[in-house]
């Protein structure tokens, strides 16, 4: 139950730093991020997963995200069980931190773009959208696969790793989706948030499972190739 509750609380802080900082850094223009700009926000989310994976990393690995546990469990290395209690816990803190936000921009002064901090995007562009989080998912789970394997990994520095992809891969999304790469991350801004953002939530779930699904097979292959 311990690692269940710490990928519960380090999706929590995920989503309050890297949520919060799109909602209460956006009060000088109506786009996500315009008072510490894009490269503030991706540092947001980076920074929350650096400082969560040398927090409950030696707890639970500090997957918070759904899609980096597809893509362990599809390694085959966690079992059925864990992934799936990993993701329903992952859930409950995505939750958990949206309503903090929620809370936080209805009790005080507040002028962001959202309330939540929520995943959208223009209904005319869904393709791109799609390709987007489907190819930076890849990416950033195929990186967290590598950082955390036992042979060849990064060991004490995958945190680092795996953060400083997240923030690469902001710089990049932000603008087409507001990036999401992790259905928790969204799930929970969407609840909160309804509207668009509950209406096109079904991509923010597909695209990252999607690329995950990818990336464990390519980490496969090449982690078969490493070993013969």
């Amino acid at each position: 139950m311990r690692k269940y509750l710490a990928e519960m609380l380090g999706t929590m802080v995920l989503v309050l730093m890297g949520c919060g900082s799109a909602v209460f850094a956006g009060n000088v223009a109506d786009t996500v991020g315009a008072g510490v700009g894009t490269l503030g926000v991706a540092l947001a989310f980076g920074l929350s997963v650096v400082a969560m994976a040398y927090t409950i990393g030696s707890i639970s690995g500090c997957h918070i995200n759904p899609a980096i546990t597809l893509g362990v469990w599809l390694s085959g290395r966690m079992s059925s069980k864990d992934a799936t209690m990993y993701m329903i816990f992952q859930v409950i803190g995505a939750i958990i931190g949206s309503f903090i936000l929620a809370l936080l921009t209805t009790t005080g002064g507040f002028d962001g773009p959202t309330a939540t901090g929520s995943n959208t995007f223009d209904p005319g562009e869904m393709s791109q959208a799609f390709i987007a989080e489907a190819v930076f998912t890849f990416i950033f789970v195929w990186v967290a696969l590598a950082a955390t394997a036992e042979k060849g990994g990064a060991g004490n520095l995958a945190g680092l790793a795996i953060g400083l992809t997240l923030v690469l891969i902001h710089i990049v999304c932000i603008p087409i989706t507001g990036t999401s790469v992790n259905p928790a991350r969204s799930i929970g801004p969407a609840l909160l948030e309804g509207g668009q953002a509950l209406s096109q939530l079904w991509l923010f779930i597909v695209a990252p499972f999607v690329g995950a699904a990818c990336s464990a097979m390519v980490w496969k292959w090449f982690a078969a190739g490493h070993k013969s």
